[in-house]
């Protein structure tokens, strides 16, 4: 009973070190740019060539959800033509199938971009 009350604080406390980490280092990454004379809009050129998220998240969604479908119709063929358990079936063609959509978003994606 008593090691819960220890494991969640010490999540959270990882959680955010991590993040104080990340945004602490960045901040004196640029700050140090800044001294040097760097120009600021080097900070937001990394973004430049980016889809917008409004027009990339429903691309991965709807592949993701479309493979979930996918997934299910497979493993639904694979328990009852070949006899494979149910418990491996399903939830091994759903993972399967999600990942091939979301890989396929990403490459769509990634030639949209281009």
């Amino acid at each position: 009973m008593g090691s819960e009350v220890i494991i969640v604080p010490i999540i959270f406390g990882l959680i955010f070190g991590v993040f104080y980490l990340h945004y602490s280092t960045r901040n004196r990454e640029r700050l140090a740019l800044i001294e040097k004379g760097a120009d600021a809009s080097i900070f937001t050129q990394g973004r430049q060539g980016m889809a917008p998220i409004w027009q990339v998240l429903p691309l991965n969604l709807g592949l993701l959800l479309m493979g979930i479908g996918a997934g299910v119709i497979i493993g639904g063929i694979l328990r009852d033509s070949m006899g494979v358990d149910d418990d491996i079936a399903m939830p091994g063609a759903i993972f399967l199938m999600a990942g091939v959509g979301l890989l396929t978003g990403f490459y769509l994606t990634r030639k949209w971009v281009k």
